[in-house]
């Protein structure tokens, strides 16, 4: 075997839990100790225990029978070390003095890193880029449920999110039928709404509502009124968190948010409800998913997936390729640059075969003028 150049690296988990996290944690650590001999530290909840320096070195049994578990064993924080003020926590004394990137790179130091292996989506990998400007070797792993990361196809955690949203579109459909209702469903997705796209396609939803197409809520209720027309008492309509009307996607972000701080609802699905049934008068009921896409057990597709990208990142270790992330490129494993990744979202483009396929099956996503 060829030198390898790492022979001790730490690995955190950072953002939002998913599905997918502790099968990309034993794809890493199986594959860096196994294979390579290398020794491997766990950093406690994100980049927060990286500043804090809470590390232990793992052992085999700390990455053995994960693959089904759902969260992270590492734990994971919402920390980005280099904004200047965030509400990831006060400091604790020892840090007084040091701006945060600073305590990361000495904590780096002290536990004898030769590189980092950090798990997260856009943010964390963004901080990735950062920190390998600093100096560190860094490899990242691509995981949101929301499917928004520039540079890969697809990210652990979404197909199991598609699964759950899926089944709860499933579900309403018989609620919906029984009392003559349109049903809400409003999904994650802030910036992008892959997940309501996919959801919404696979459950057979009516109307999908996502970021990348602004929607006219006069356009949606004719698509509703002719559904009735034609004796289809019932509607079920995908909403994602990011939705906004062309009203709203035509204002300046700040005046945009203000408007709906000004508003009677507590998220997009709610008002969506409310000017479908002002609209149509027809009764609808809201059901947010929430935390549900994002918890419980991985599905076969993203424990392979995760599996795959950790193995990979192990390999860019062995082979010292630092400063990239792991993504998954036209059916191959393969990655790219963390500079290229950093501050974009990947989102829908207009033209994309699943927002084609879903019109052709009579989907509304409500931008008809």
């Amino acid at each position: 075997m060829s030198r390898i150049a790492v022979r001790r690296f730490g690995i955190l988990t950072s953002g939002g839990d998913c599905p997918g996290l502790n099968a990309a944690i034993r794809g890493v650590a199986k594959a860096a100790s196994g294979v390579y001999g290398m020794e491997i530290v766990g950093i406690s909840n994100g980049y927060r225990g990286l500043i804090e320096g809470d590390a232990r070195d793992l052992a085999p049994d700390d990455f053995s029978g994960i693959l089904t578990r759902g969260g992270t064993i590492l734990g994971s924080s919402r920390e980005k070390p280099f904004k200047p003020s965030d509400d990831a926590g006060e400091l604790k004394d020892s840090e007084v003095g040091h701006d945060k990137p600073e305590l990361i790179l000495e904590n780096y130091a002290r536990l004898s890193l030769d590189a980092l292996v950090v798990l997260g989506g856009n943010g964390t990998n963004t901080t990735a880029h950062l920190l390998a400007k600093q100096g560190l070797n860094v490899v990242g792993l691509p995981k949101t449920i929301d499917n928004d990361i520039w540079g890969t196809d697809v990210t652990f955690g979404f197909h199991s999110a598609v699964d759950i949203a899926t089944e709860a579109i499933d579900r309403l459909h018989s609620t919906a039928h029984s009392h003559n209702r349109v049903m809400v469903i409003e999904l994650m997705g802030h910036k992008a709404g892959w997940l309501a796209l996919y959801a919404g396609v696979a459950g057979g939803g009516d109307v999908i509502l996502i970021p990348e197409l602004p929607y006219d809520p006069a356009s949606v209720a004719r698509d509703i009124e002719a559904r009735r027309a034609e004796g289809k008492q019932f509607s079920i309509v995908v909403v994602a968190e990011g939705a906004m009307s062309r009203e709203e996607a035509a204002m300046p972000k700040k005046e945009r948010k203000r408007l709906r701080e000004g508003m009677p609802y507590p998220s997009i699905g709610y008002r969506v409800a409310a000017e479908i049934q002002a609209a149509t008068g027809m009764e609808t009921r809201v059901t947010v998913l929430g935390y549900l896409q994002r918890g419980g057990t991985p599905s076969p597709y993203d424990r392979v997936l995760a599996t795959s990208f950790g193995t990979a990142a192990a390999e860019l270790l062995a082979r010292g390729r630092f400063g990239r992330m792991v993504a998954m490129r036209d059916s191959g494993v393969t990655s790219v640059p963390l500079s290229e990744v950093a501050d974009k979202t990947k989102t829908i483009p207009a033209d994309h075969y699943m927002i084609g396929t879903a019109r052709l099956v009579g989907t509304c996503f409500g931008d008809a003028r």
